[in-house]
């Protein structure tokens, strides 16, 4: 008996779509990078990208437990002698409310070329509101 090994051209992507109001950041990350590495799915092959595409609503509205909306730093650089810059979790969510939960995710996914192709099959939205209708997302509860 041979090992299943799913290939990219047999693969079916579905769309789901989430609503993050009042949901904690890490444990909807979390769900979020298992659909999209398709790790729920039986046809799940590491190498292949077997996951769905997510949408994700009311980004603006996820929580964070305890004090880290104040305390969680996230950090970048410019690359120019100066260029480190911190910015907490707070001013983060209220500037680019999309970027709390892009980055969450980014985290959980494999760091390598396959890792940053399935983080395009992520959409985040702000408001209630987003440009997907078109593919009929499945509302999917977390």
């Amino acid at each position: 008996m041979k090992t299943f090994q799913a290939k990219k051209e047999s693969v079916v992507h579905q769309w789901h779509l989430v609503n993050a109001e009042g949901k904690v950041l890490g444990r909807l990350a979390t769900e979020l990078a298992m659909i999209l590495r398709g790790k729920k799915k039986p046809i799940y092959t590491p190498h292949v990208d077997t996951g769905d595409f997510v949408v994700v609503v009311n980004a603006s509205k996820v929580a964070l437990t305890g004090k880290k909306m104040k305390d969680k730093l996230y950090y970048h650089h410019s690359g120019h002698p100066g260029g480190f810059r911190a910015v907490s979790a707070e001013k983060l969510l209220s500037r680019k409310p999309t970027e709390l939960i892009r980055l969450a995710v980014k985290g959980m996914l494999p760091k390598n070329s396959l890792g940053r192709q399935m983080l395009t099959k992520l959409k985040i939205y702000a408001g209630p509101n987003h440009r997907h209708e078109a593919q009929a997302p499945i509302p999917l509860e977390i």
